[in-house]
């Protein structure tokens, strides 16, 4: 029973003095206005946002963290403006939380703001899509520094890559600034996306009756002197067709850098005339005959006066 009393008046003192005390601390403050329009600030209240900042702080640096774990520093860097951006985001929703919990009544707020922003967002629809696009150019590694790449009929070697855009350089030294939504919404060509290395060709036409395993041994010398084509894979000849004017081949070459390949087709093309020229091999031109037909092969003769007329 002793024990019993003891412990009933230790709960009371703590319950009365300690809580009670820690309670009346907490509900210390200020209060504005009467009736519904009565607005508490208490220091529970304050605690409580200065809480829920720290929390909404921690959370996102840990789910940064979580989330560009597999990535590289200079990646990484680039989500630390977007982060920032959700971090604001929530201390907003916390701090219309705190409002209400005070009182304030803040439905106008949020109809007002629901109307911004669904101005903003409008405006902003694009910027959205490309944010979004560099987050899952990051994400899935479809696009890297140092890819070559065409959109749209332009080729440029890629050095760049940002939360919104992605920046190139194209073989006559112009920057491109590409939207990242243009790699979601349209179709992009990457050279080098499985590997360095592609296949390229020079397209000719020899005359008719030309000896075509000699003009099969000339294209593959043309391009066996270029340190810049690979000796392996092995370059080839195709006979392409039968054309109006030529016999068609091409030969194919790989390269271990595409951004480069217009020079070394130009240079391919001048030996190959070279070779044709000591070698007799004529490059034909497209040829038409043309038959002229005078007025008179079309005249008829005068029908005679007694003739009855139709």
């Amino acid at each position: 029973m002793v024990q019993e009393e003891v412990t009933d008046k230790i709960k009371d003192v703590v319950e009365e003095n300690i809580w009670g005390t820690i309670k009346s601390f907490l509900d210390l403050g200020f209060q504005m206005g009467e009736g519904d329009h009565k607005v508490r600030i208490t220091v529970g209240l304050l605690l409580l946002v200065a809480l829920s900042f720290f929390l909404t702080s921690f959370i996102l640096k840990w789910a940064r963290k979580l989330f560009t774990r597999k990535m590289d520093e200079a990646d990484t860097q680039k989500f630390i403006s977007f982060f920032k951006f959700i971090k604001y985001l929530a201390y907003i929703i916390v701090v219309f939380a705190t409002l209400s919990f005070a009182g304030v009544n803040v439905t106008p707020f949020l109809a007002a703001s629901a109307a911004l922003l669904v101005g903003v967002g409008l405006a902003l629809q694009e910027m959205f899509q490309d944010i979004i696009g560099g987050i899952l150019i990051m994400i899935d590694k479809s696009l890297q520094v140092g890819d070559i790449i065409e959109l749209n009929g332009r080729v440029g070697r890629v050095f760049d890559i940002r939360l919104r855009t992605t920046r190139a350089i194209t073989r006559d030294d112009k920057i491109i600034i590409i939207p990242n939504h243009k790699f979601i919404t349209d179709t992009l060509l990457n050279y080098t996306q499985n590997h360095k290395t592609t296949r390229e060709f020079v397209n000719v036409g020899v005359a008719y009756g030309s000896d075509t395993q000699k003009v099969k041994s000339l294209l593959l010398n043309s391009v066996s002197e270029d340190s810049r084509i690979l000796k392996r894979p092995k370059p080839f000849v195709a006979f392409e067709d039968f054309g109006d004017s030529a016999l068609v081949f091409r030969v194919y070459f790989y390269i271990s850098d595409s951004f480069i390949d217009p020079a070394i087709k130009s240079d391919i093309r001048f030996r190959i005339d070279a070779l044709f020229r000591e070698n007799n091999i004529s490059i034909p031109f497209p040829q038409r005959d043309v038959h002229v037909i005078t007025k008179s092969e079309f005249a008829q003769p005068a029908p005679k006066d007694d003739a009855p007329l139709i």
